[in-house]
Protein backbone atom coordinates (compact mmCIF):
# COMPACT_ATOMS: atom_id res chain seq x y z
CA UNK A 1 0.00 0.00 0.00
CA UNK A 2 3.16 2.45 0.75
CA UNK A 3 3.79 3.04 -3.00
CA UNK A 4 0.20 4.42 -3.20
CA UNK A 5 0.41 6.25 -0.86
CA UNK A 6 2.24 9.83 -2.87
CA UNK A 7 -0.54 9.29 -5.68
CA UNK A 8 -3.49 9.16 -2.77
CA UNK A 9 -1.27 12.33 -1.56
CA UNK A 10 -1.39 13.98 -5.21
CA UNK A 11 -5.26 13.32 -5.85
CA UNK A 12 -6.47 14.71 -2.38
CA UNK A 13 -4.51 17.84 -3.34
CA UNK A 14 -5.77 18.06 -6.69
CA UNK A 15 -9.43 17.57 -4.89
CA UNK A 16 -8.63 20.39 -2.37
CA UNK A 17 -7.52 22.84 -5.53
CA UNK A 18 -10.73 22.42 -7.36
CA UNK A 19 -12.71 23.24 -4.90
CA UNK A 20 -10.57 26.57 -3.50
CA UNK A 21 -10.17 27.98 -7.09
CA UNK A 22 -14.04 28.17 -7.84
CA UNK A 23 -14.39 30.13 -4.29
CA UNK A 24 -11.21 32.16 -5.41
CA UNK A 25 -13.12 33.23 -9.01
CA UNK A 26 -17.03 33.10 -7.57
CA UNK A 27 -16.45 35.44 -4.17
CA UNK A 28 -15.26 38.64 -5.04
CA UNK A 29 -17.40 38.83 -8.02
CA UNK A 30 -20.33 38.15 -5.98
CA UNK A 31 -19.38 40.78 -3.60
CA UNK A 32 -18.21 43.36 -6.06
CA UNK A 33 -15.01 43.94 -5.17
CA UNK A 34 -12.30 42.86 -7.46
CA UNK A 35 -8.52 43.75 -6.69
CA UNK A 36 -5.52 44.73 -9.00
CA UNK A 37 -6.34 46.12 -12.46
CA UNK A 38 -7.84 43.50 -13.82
CA UNK A 39 -10.57 43.74 -11.22
CA UNK A 40 -10.68 47.99 -11.52
CA UNK A 41 -11.49 47.15 -15.69
CA UNK A 42 -14.31 44.99 -14.79
CA UNK A 43 -15.75 46.95 -12.08
CA UNK A 44 -15.71 50.14 -14.42
CA UNK A 45 -16.80 47.64 -17.33
CA UNK A 46 -19.72 46.90 -14.59
CA UNK A 47 -20.38 50.37 -14.13
CA UNK A 48 -20.66 51.34 -17.45
CA UNK A 49 -23.44 48.44 -18.50
CA UNK A 50 -25.71 49.79 -15.51
CA UNK A 51 -25.65 53.39 -16.17
CA UNK A 52 -25.49 53.99 -19.76
CA UNK A 53 -26.71 51.95 -23.33
CA UNK A 54 -24.08 51.86 -26.19
CA UNK A 55 -26.17 51.74 -29.25
CA UNK A 56 -25.55 51.47 -32.89
CA UNK A 57 -26.29 55.66 -33.29
CA UNK A 58 -23.33 56.14 -30.80
CA UNK A 59 -20.36 58.29 -32.15
CA UNK A 60 -21.96 60.52 -34.32
CA UNK A 61 -23.29 63.95 -33.95
CA UNK A 62 -25.85 66.01 -35.93
CA UNK A 63 -24.75 69.88 -37.11
CA UNK A 64 -28.16 71.15 -36.12
CA UNK A 65 -29.00 74.65 -37.31
CA UNK A 66 -31.07 76.28 -34.59
CA UNK A 67 -33.25 79.07 -36.62
CA UNK A 68 -34.60 80.62 -33.36
CA UNK A 69 -31.14 81.03 -31.99
CA UNK A 70 -29.07 81.43 -35.64
CA UNK A 71 -26.13 79.21 -34.23
CA UNK A 72 -25.07 75.78 -34.79
CA UNK A 73 -25.28 72.65 -32.33
CA UNK A 74 -23.28 69.96 -32.46
CA UNK A 75 -26.23 66.72 -31.41
CA UNK A 76 -25.46 63.64 -30.60
CA UNK A 77 -27.20 61.04 -33.30
CA UNK A 78 -29.57 59.75 -30.67
CA UNK A 79 -30.48 62.50 -28.95
CA UNK A 80 -31.39 64.60 -32.12
CA UNK A 81 -33.55 61.39 -33.33
CA UNK A 82 -35.27 61.23 -29.83
CA UNK A 83 -35.65 65.31 -30.58
CA UNK A 84 -37.09 64.83 -34.33
CA UNK A 85 -39.86 62.15 -33.29
CA UNK A 86 -41.16 63.90 -30.05
CA UNK A 87 -41.73 67.05 -32.48
CA UNK A 88 -43.37 64.60 -35.13
CA UNK A 89 -45.29 62.40 -34.08
CA UNK A 90 -47.30 62.42 -30.36
CA UNK A 91 -45.33 60.33 -27.30
CA UNK A 92 -48.89 58.81 -26.62
CA UNK A 93 -49.09 57.15 -29.82
CA UNK A 94 -48.41 52.87 -30.17
CA UNK A 95 -44.68 52.27 -29.83
CA UNK A 96 -44.64 50.29 -33.41
CA UNK A 97 -45.54 53.43 -34.88
CA UNK A 98 -43.09 55.24 -32.77
CA UNK A 99 -40.56 52.89 -33.97
CA UNK A 100 -41.46 53.80 -37.62
CA UNK A 101 -41.19 56.99 -37.04
CA UNK A 102 -37.81 56.49 -35.38
CA UNK A 103 -36.66 54.72 -38.62
CA UNK A 104 -38.18 57.39 -41.02
CA UNK A 105 -36.17 60.33 -39.13
CA UNK A 106 -32.38 58.35 -38.96
CA UNK A 107 -33.48 56.95 -42.94
CA UNK A 108 -33.49 60.64 -43.55
CA UNK A 109 -30.63 62.27 -41.44
CA UNK A 110 -28.15 59.29 -42.89
CA UNK A 111 -29.15 60.15 -46.38
CA UNK A 112 -27.98 63.86 -45.18
CA UNK A 113 -24.95 63.17 -43.62
CA UNK A 114 -23.76 61.12 -46.65
CA UNK A 115 -24.62 64.18 -48.65
CA UNK A 116 -21.34 65.58 -50.29
CA UNK A 117 -23.67 68.95 -51.39
CA UNK A 118 -23.97 71.55 -49.10
CA UNK A 119 -27.27 72.23 -47.33
CA UNK A 120 -29.24 74.74 -49.36
CA UNK A 121 -30.09 77.72 -47.15
CA UNK A 122 -28.08 76.68 -44.14
CA UNK A 123 -24.43 77.84 -43.01
CA UNK A 124 -21.39 76.50 -43.57
CA UNK A 125 -21.41 73.29 -40.87
CA UNK A 126 -24.71 72.96 -40.49
CA UNK A 127 -26.37 69.78 -41.55
CA UNK A 128 -29.50 69.86 -41.43
CA UNK A 129 -32.51 72.48 -40.06
CA UNK A 130 -34.85 72.11 -37.35
CA UNK A 131 -38.12 73.04 -38.92
CA UNK A 132 -40.45 71.72 -41.56
CA UNK A 133 -37.50 72.48 -44.08
CA UNK A 134 -36.03 69.38 -43.16
CA UNK A 135 -37.20 67.66 -39.75
CA UNK A 136 -39.11 69.16 -36.89
CA UNK A 137 -36.32 68.84 -34.24
CA UNK A 138 -36.74 69.83 -30.73
CA UNK A 139 -34.11 69.98 -27.59
CA UNK A 140 -33.98 67.99 -24.13
CA UNK A 141 -35.07 71.61 -22.83
CA UNK A 142 -37.84 72.23 -24.57
CA UNK A 143 -39.61 68.37 -24.12
CA UNK A 144 -39.30 69.52 -20.47
CA UNK A 145 -41.25 72.73 -21.16
CA UNK A 146 -43.57 71.24 -23.54
CA UNK A 147 -44.42 67.91 -21.56
CA UNK A 148 -44.33 69.06 -18.07
CA UNK A 149 -45.04 66.33 -15.56
CA UNK A 150 -45.59 64.11 -19.08
CA UNK A 151 -41.54 64.56 -19.50
CA UNK A 152 -40.28 61.38 -18.12
CA UNK A 153 -42.22 58.50 -19.49
CA UNK A 154 -43.03 60.77 -23.24
CA UNK A 155 -39.28 60.61 -23.18
CA UNK A 156 -38.63 57.22 -22.08
CA UNK A 157 -41.02 55.92 -24.76
CA UNK A 158 -39.78 57.93 -27.37
CA UNK A 159 -36.03 56.43 -26.29
CA UNK A 160 -37.01 52.99 -25.87
CA UNK A 161 -38.32 53.39 -30.02
CA UNK A 162 -35.59 55.07 -31.13
CA UNK A 163 -33.28 52.88 -29.29
CA UNK A 164 -35.33 49.58 -31.02
CA UNK A 165 -34.51 50.58 -33.83
CA UNK A 166 -30.98 51.52 -33.80
CA UNK A 167 -28.96 51.13 -36.75
CA UNK A 168 -31.54 50.29 -39.05
CA UNK A 169 -32.41 52.85 -41.93
CA UNK A 170 -35.04 52.46 -45.18
CA UNK A 171 -32.98 51.48 -48.47
CA UNK A 172 -34.11 50.80 -51.68
CA UNK A 173 -31.39 49.42 -53.94
CA UNK A 174 -29.34 49.64 -51.29
CA UNK A 175 -29.51 53.22 -50.78
CA UNK A 176 -31.04 55.56 -47.90
CA UNK A 177 -34.70 56.48 -49.32
CA UNK A 178 -36.35 59.50 -49.26
CA UNK A 179 -38.49 58.73 -46.11
CA UNK A 180 -41.63 60.73 -46.46
CA UNK A 181 -44.30 60.78 -44.19
CA UNK A 182 -47.61 63.18 -43.49
CA UNK A 183 -50.46 63.06 -40.80
CA UNK A 184 -53.51 61.81 -42.53
CA UNK A 185 -54.62 59.76 -45.73
CA UNK A 186 -58.28 60.37 -47.00
CA UNK A 187 -57.79 56.49 -47.66
CA UNK A 188 -54.82 56.27 -50.07
CA UNK A 189 -51.79 57.63 -50.01
CA UNK A 190 -50.48 59.08 -53.26
CA UNK A 191 -47.72 58.52 -56.19
CA UNK A 192 -44.60 61.12 -55.94
CA UNK A 193 -45.10 62.32 -59.28
CA UNK A 194 -48.67 63.55 -58.24
CA UNK A 195 -47.36 65.80 -55.87
CA UNK A 196 -43.88 66.63 -56.39
CA UNK A 197 -41.86 66.45 -59.85
CA UNK A 198 -39.99 62.80 -59.13
CA UNK A 199 -41.03 59.74 -59.66
CA UNK A 200 -39.82 57.64 -56.61
CA UNK A 201 -40.50 53.68 -57.08
CA UNK A 202 -41.04 53.36 -53.46
CA UNK A 203 -42.98 56.31 -53.00
CA UNK A 204 -46.15 54.77 -54.53
CA UNK A 205 -50.15 55.04 -53.96
CA UNK A 206 -51.23 52.54 -51.27
CA UNK A 207 -54.47 52.03 -48.99
CA UNK A 208 -54.83 53.42 -46.02
CA UNK A 209 -58.03 52.34 -44.38
CA UNK A 210 -57.23 53.04 -41.09
CA UNK A 211 -56.89 56.90 -41.29
CA UNK A 212 -60.61 57.04 -41.18
CA UNK A 213 -60.85 57.16 -36.91
CA UNK A 214 -57.96 60.02 -37.01
CA UNK A 215 -59.44 63.33 -35.96
CA UNK A 216 -58.05 65.14 -38.61
CA UNK A 217 -59.46 63.25 -41.49
CA UNK A 218 -62.22 65.93 -42.29
CA UNK A 219 -62.07 69.43 -42.24
CA UNK A 220 -64.14 72.52 -43.65
CA UNK A 221 -62.98 75.58 -44.65
CA UNK A 222 -65.02 78.63 -45.69
CA UNK A 223 -63.62 81.55 -48.01
CA UNK A 224 -65.28 84.63 -49.82
CA UNK A 225 -65.86 84.52 -53.37
CA UNK A 226 -63.40 87.42 -53.81
CA UNK A 227 -60.58 85.21 -51.63
CA UNK A 228 -60.90 82.28 -53.97
CA UNK A 229 -60.57 84.62 -56.79
CA UNK A 230 -57.54 86.42 -55.62
CA UNK A 231 -55.89 83.51 -54.47
CA UNK A 232 -56.51 81.67 -57.27
CA UNK A 233 -56.57 84.43 -60.09
CA UNK A 234 -59.29 82.95 -61.35
CA UNK A 235 -62.65 84.39 -62.39
CA UNK A 236 -65.90 82.19 -61.35
CA UNK A 237 -68.74 84.14 -62.22
CA UNK A 238 -72.13 84.28 -61.17
CA UNK A 239 -72.97 80.96 -61.70
CA UNK A 240 -73.17 77.90 -59.25
CA UNK A 241 -69.92 76.54 -61.01
CA UNK A 242 -66.58 77.11 -59.68
CA UNK A 243 -64.14 74.71 -61.21
CA UNK A 244 -64.31 71.71 -63.54
CA UNK A 245 -62.82 68.63 -62.07
CA UNK A 246 -61.02 66.97 -65.02
CA UNK A 247 -58.32 64.69 -63.34
CA UNK A 248 -57.84 62.86 -60.37
CA UNK A 249 -54.51 61.35 -59.28
CA UNK A 250 -53.81 57.62 -57.93
CA UNK A 251 -54.72 58.51 -54.44
CA UNK A 252 -58.06 60.04 -54.98
CA UNK A 253 -57.05 63.22 -55.03
CA UNK A 254 -57.81 66.32 -57.18
CA UNK A 255 -55.17 66.57 -59.66
CA UNK A 256 -56.62 69.23 -62.48
CA UNK A 257 -59.25 71.58 -61.98
CA UNK A 258 -60.16 74.02 -65.36
CA UNK A 259 -61.40 77.66 -64.75
CA UNK A 260 -62.47 78.91 -67.87
CA UNK A 261 -59.17 79.01 -69.90
CA UNK A 262 -57.25 78.52 -66.68
CA UNK A 263 -55.56 75.29 -65.39
CA UNK A 264 -54.30 74.79 -61.60
CA UNK A 265 -53.36 71.28 -60.08
CA UNK A 266 -54.73 70.26 -56.96
CA UNK A 267 -51.53 70.88 -55.14
CA UNK A 268 -51.28 74.68 -56.55
CA UNK A 269 -55.26 75.31 -55.34
CA UNK A 270 -53.90 73.41 -51.38
CA UNK A 271 -51.30 75.52 -51.32
CA UNK A 272 -52.96 78.51 -52.75
CA UNK A 273 -55.64 78.45 -50.22
CA UNK A 274 -54.18 76.69 -47.71
CA UNK A 275 -56.14 73.38 -47.50
CA UNK A 276 -55.62 70.40 -45.38
CA UNK A 277 -55.47 68.02 -48.28
CA UNK A 278 -55.16 67.86 -51.78
CA UNK A 279 -58.61 66.16 -51.49
CA UNK A 280 -61.60 68.69 -51.63
CA UNK A 281 -64.67 69.45 -53.28
CA UNK A 282 -66.33 72.52 -52.93
CA UNK A 283 -70.12 74.24 -52.93
CA UNK A 284 -71.04 77.65 -53.48
CA UNK A 285 -73.50 79.57 -50.63
CA UNK A 286 -74.06 83.15 -51.70
CA UNK A 287 -71.31 85.29 -51.74
CA UNK A 288 -69.12 82.12 -50.19
CA UNK A 289 -67.24 79.10 -51.29
CA UNK A 290 -67.21 76.08 -48.51
CA UNK A 291 -64.70 73.67 -49.12
CA UNK A 292 -64.25 70.23 -47.18
CA UNK A 293 -61.09 68.05 -47.36
CA UNK A 294 -60.41 64.69 -46.76
CA UNK A 295 -56.98 64.05 -44.92
CA UNK A 296 -53.81 66.29 -43.95
CA UNK A 297 -50.56 66.77 -45.60
CA UNK A 298 -48.98 66.07 -49.03
CA UNK A 299 -50.01 62.16 -48.54
CA UNK A 300 -46.76 60.81 -50.04
CA UNK A 301 -44.90 57.97 -47.79
CA UNK A 302 -45.99 57.36 -44.51
CA UNK A 303 -49.45 58.71 -42.97
CA UNK A 304 -48.32 58.62 -39.38
CA UNK A 305 -52.23 58.19 -38.02
CA UNK A 306 -52.24 54.97 -40.34
CA UNK A 307 -48.78 53.83 -38.85
CA UNK A 308 -50.81 54.48 -35.44
CA UNK A 309 -53.89 52.57 -36.56
CA UNK A 310 -51.94 49.74 -38.11
CA UNK A 311 -49.51 49.32 -34.79
CA UNK A 312 -53.31 49.19 -32.99
CA UNK A 313 -53.80 46.68 -35.30
CA UNK A 314 -51.21 43.89 -34.25
CA UNK A 315 -48.76 45.25 -36.96
CA UNK A 316 -44.96 45.74 -36.26
CA UNK A 317 -42.98 48.64 -37.23
CA UNK A 318 -41.49 46.47 -39.96
CA UNK A 319 -44.94 45.85 -41.46
CA UNK A 320 -45.90 49.69 -41.39
CA UNK A 321 -42.53 50.48 -43.03
CA UNK A 322 -42.89 47.91 -45.82
CA UNK A 323 -46.60 48.80 -46.64
CA UNK A 324 -45.94 52.19 -46.97
CA UNK A 325 -42.83 51.97 -49.13
CA UNK A 326 -42.92 49.95 -51.81
CA UNK A 327 -40.24 47.49 -52.10
CA UNK A 328 -37.78 49.06 -49.81
CA UNK A 329 -35.31 47.27 -47.12
CA UNK A 330 -34.39 47.59 -43.82
CA UNK A 331 -30.69 47.72 -43.47
CA UNK A 332 -27.93 47.90 -41.11
CA UNK A 333 -25.89 51.36 -41.25
CA UNK A 334 -23.10 49.99 -39.93
CA UNK A 335 -20.63 51.35 -43.02
CA UNK A 336 -23.03 54.03 -43.24
CA UNK A 337 -22.15 55.73 -40.13
CA UNK A 338 -18.55 54.11 -40.66
CA UNK A 339 -18.31 56.66 -43.97
CA UNK A 340 -19.71 59.29 -42.04
CA UNK A 341 -17.39 59.54 -39.09
CA UNK A 342 -14.19 58.83 -41.22
CA UNK A 343 -15.49 62.02 -43.23
CA UNK A 344 -15.06 64.10 -39.75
Amino acid sequence: MKKYKPLIVLLSLLFAVTLIVPAILVIPFSEGKVSGKLGESLNQTSKKTKTSTVTADAGVEVGVYRFSKSKIEEVPLEDYLVGVVASEMPADFNEEALKAQALTARTYIVKQLMSKQNHLGLPKGAQVGDTTMDQVYSSDDQLRKEWGADYSWKRKKVLDAVRATSGQILTYNGEPIQATFFSTSNGYTENSEDYWPSKLPYLRSVTSPWDKSSPKFSNQQTFTVADIEAKLGVRLGNGSQIGQITERTAGKRVGVVKFGSKTLTGKDIREKLGLKSSDFSWVRKGGNIVISTKGYGHGVGMSQYGANGMAAAGKTYKDIVEHYYTGVAITSTDNMLAMITAKK
